[in-house]
């Protein structure tokens, strides 16, 4: 099971690099600055998703192991990572 998350959280990693080499490929044929705007935003989703998906994984994969108030700490981590991130309003 374990082996199995690793190989989900590679895997899920390697699918957002390989969109990220995409994108810059992409932009530079691109020729107007709306596009490379358009393709900035699609990765500006994907990347908070990746993270989050990635991070369910790991906590999935440590839940069994981790004192649940460690557990709490690390998902508490997560979330502090996304609040800090966000756009100021």
């Amino acid at each position: 099971m374990e082996q199995r998350l690793m190989q989900g959280m590679v895997l899920l990693r390697g699918i957002s690099a390989c969109m990220e080499v995409a994108a810059v490929l992409l932009m530079l044929r691109a020729t107007r600055l709306e596009s490379l705007l358009r393709l900035n935003a699609v990765l500006g989703l994907v990347g908070p998703a990746t993270f989050l998906a990635v991070s369910a994984l790991g906590l999935a994969g440590l839940s069994g192991r981790l004192h649940p108030g460690r557990f709490l700490l690390v998902a508490l981590g997560v979330l502090l990572v996304l609040l800090g991130t966000r756009p100021s309003s």
